[in-house]
């Protein structure tokens, strides 16, 4: 019998064939940490693990980008303890404040690779998948564990393969999108500890890759992942000739998605699958529209927003931040003029990292407020007061909804 992409990917790092169900022990290629997890990890290789070095300090990336720069003593302190330990591991790959966001710097700077295993503590791991790497988000004592030794161990998960059929039939419709109708046809558990394979999407980029698996956390997915192919190549990576699709492979489920009926989606509160047309939520007043995080904070996404924001200024009730995905997109975009359309329009611009995603600085929510956001999860709290309310879209949804002040169809702009 064939084997899934993970079960290729998980058999290569343990030494064995493996299948669904097995339990391995495998090899990790890179292992990282950011300023949210990383203090964690290290005491807990430290102090519980009585481990005092890194297994390889090349393979080993810390991030600085959760709370950036940082926005109270807590915060400082977390980051001053991944300073240190970078230093006295002798770790190359420390990532400090605007560097960017993890997911964005592991592929932008080529840390994790085709055909092998990434394990991260940050539950948006999964974005790896997208040049074809097993990526997982792991807690502390497994990520410290791995820390240690370079191995860890889990269950090789089922599979979930999704087909995607056609293309986007209008330009104001994107993998987001895509995206939001899928976690709304399975369910934010309909992936519980599964690997999702994503197929027939070899048009995607590598940009619009890393949206789709980083949204597969939301479905529950224990991995991400889209068969590598020469849109991987083109974006700098050597995929091994090993990691194909087999065609007689075996699927615990399949989910087929017709992309060109697909319309412009919004998640509504307060959960991600609690998806609808935009066109049927346009009576929402909104009062924050930002634009960033993991899974929309790239070049991409910002020029994507100012094609529609030149020349135009947003609504006056409406506050709008770009945060970019990291600092080379930052000057990208700086470069493209881009930054000018979308500060000539009215946003506010923040420093690369993952900004208000997380709730604990640069444009907390308060009580009642509704925010549009291009990130991933709309839960209760998640962007501060537990009563506001998160709305979860594409960049071209929410920079329309920036400039009529309410959540709109992009098309229809």
């Amino acid at each position: 019998m064939g084997q899934t992409l993970s079960e290729k990917i998980l058999s290569y790092a343990a030494g064995k064939p493996v299948h669904a169900g097995d339990l391995v022990v495998v090899d990790v290629g890179t292992a990282m940490a950011t300023d949210a997890t990383g203090p964690a990890v290290i005491k807990v290789m430290k102090n519980e693990l009585g481990a005092q070095r890194v297994f390889d300090p090349a393979r080993i990336a810390l991030f600085a980008d959760h709370v950036v720069p940082a926005a109270n003593i807590a915060s400082a302190d977390a980051q001053k303890t991944l300073r240190s330990f970078s230093a006295e591991q002798g770790i190359g790959h420390f990532y400090d404040w605007g560097a960017g966001i993890c997911h964005q710097l592991l592929i932008q700077e080529h840390l994790v690779r085709p055909g092998e295993v990434f394990v991260g503590a940050d539950s948006h791991s999964t974005t790896a998948g997208a040049v074809g790497t097993f990526g997982t988000g792991m807690g502390a004592t497994d990520t410290a564990m791995v820390f240690a030794t370079g191995k860890t161990w889990l269950k090789v998960p089922e599979t979930l393969r999704i087909i995607v059929h056609g293309r986007f039939s209008h330009p104001m419709v994107t993998v987001k999108d895509l995206s939001l109708k899928i976690a709304n046809t399975i369910g934010i558990d309909g992936a519980t500890y599964m690997a999702v394979e994503v197929h027939n999407v070899g048009w995607m980029s590598v940009p619009e890759r890393m949206t789709m698996c980083g949204m597969t956390t939301e479905f529950g997915a224990k991995a991400g992942l889209i068969p590598p192919d020469d849109v991987v190549r083109a974006y700098g990576f050597d995929v091994p000739s090993w990691l194909t699709v087999a065609d007689d492979a075996s699927y615990a489920r399949t989910i087929e998605i017709d992309a060109a009926s697909l319309v412009p989606q919004v998640a509504m509160p307060s959960e991600v699958d609690n998806v609808a047309d935009a066109d049927a939520v346009s009576n929402v007043a909104v009062d924050v529209v930002f634009l960033g995080t993991c899974t929309n904070g790239r070049l991409e996404d910002l020029r994507a927003a100012a094609d529609i924001l030149r020349g135009k200024h947003i609504n006056q009730r409406v506050r709008m931040i770009v945060v970019p995905a990291s600092h080379q997109v930052l000057e990208q975009a700086s470069r493209e003029g881009i930054l000018t359309d979308l500060l000539a329009a009215g946003a506010t611009l923040g420093t690369p990292g993952c900004g208000p995603c997380i709730g604990r600085h640069m444009g907390v929510l308060s009580a009642g407020e509704v925010c549009v956001s291009t990130g991933n999860r709309n839960f209760p709290g998640r962007m501060g007061s537990p009563q506001a309310r998160i709305y979860l879209a594409s960049p071209q949804t929410a920079a329309v909804s920036a400039l009529t002040g309410y959540i709109t169809d992009p098309r229809n702009a």
